[in-house]
């Protein structure tokens, strides 16, 4: 149970989570809300404590560095999960644009997954500067020791028949940007709807619409082309904006088709931030 314990006739404790170097966690109790680093790993059985390093996994994902006499508040801070490594050098990487720490010098393909929060329905690749990305397998080994800072990326496994979730990169952007969206399937085709877009003000008839983005196949490999609008969208003065006069249906809707394109895309790079930076782009421009 994570939380303070208040069951009658008990000190108030905090649970929490430490994992070693294989990502087994195991639950720990402390009766105080703000132990020191070093507190942390006693109760977790790490002994003698200055020969580890203790990492808080944040909310987020990312990786906190707990030094051993630092204090954590275990309330305020809203990590519950730790890892600790015995080791005296740390080895930062990497994941979809999260920071991540580890206490050893090479690691596992599935302990990145797991670090990471990787869903099952997506490849693991360590990026190559000015080369060929490589697969990361579950049982694989990677080595965090070379020069720089390993990035890793996540690609989902199949095309976008089927397709039950964005990627995690997307998914991700359009959170932290406040843009809600739908997931629809039609005949092998997949297509996410912004949900109440907004429109550069006062250039068109609307405040705001529905815009919807399908995705190809082999996605988000594959560049996305065009873009739909629903309600349809007009100047204030009524003209409908140039190449923007087709109706088009999908998921049981009509939509405005602006046929907008572009093949310039970077596989494990570009994605749907890349998509409204240009529909945005397109919709400022449009005269």
């Amino acid at each position: 149970m994570d939380g303070f314990d208040k069951r009658p006739g008990r000190l108030d404790t905090y649970t929490f989570k430490v994992a070693d170097e294989k990502l087994e966690f195991r639950d720990y109790n402390l009766d105080d809300p703000k132990p020191l680093g070093r507190q942390i790993l006693a109760a977790a059985g790490a002994r003698p404590v200055d020969e580890y390093s203790l990492f808080a996994i944040m909310p987020n994902g990312d990786f906190e560095d707990v030094r051993l006499d630092e204090m954590f508040d275990l309330q305020e801070r809203g990590a519950e999960r730790f890892v600790h490594f015995r080791s005296d050098r740390d080895f930062r990487f990497e994941i979809d644009g999260k920071h991540l720490v580890w206490g050893k010098p090479v690691i596992s393909g599935t302990a990145l997954r797991g670090l990471a929060g990787i869903q099952p329905g997506y490849d693991l690749y360590l990026e190559v500067r000015g080369g060929q990305d490589v697969k990361v397998l579950d049982g694989g080994l990677v080595r965090l020791d070379g020069a720089g800072i390993e990035r890793f990326i996540t690609v989902i496994k199949d095309t976008t028949e089927g397709l039950s979730a964005l990627p995690p990169a997307d998914a991700a952007y359009l959170a932290d940007n406040g843009i809600a969206y739908d997931l629809f399937q039609e005949g092998g085709q997949a297509g996410v709807v912004l949900r109440g877009f907004p429109l550069p003000a006062g250039r068109y008839d609307h405040e705001r619409a529905d815009i919807l983005v399908q995705l190809p196949a082999g996605y988000p490999d594959a560049c996305p082309d065009m873009f739909f609008a629903d309600p349809w969208i007009r100047f204030p003065d009524g003209r409908t904006p140039p190449a923007a006069d087709v109706h088009q249906t999908f998921a049981g809707r009509t939509w405005q088709r602006w046929s907008r394109h572009s093949q310039e895309w970077r596989p494990g790079i570009d994605g749907l931030r890349t998509m409204v930076a240009r529909i945005r782009h397109a919709l400022e421009v449009a005269k």
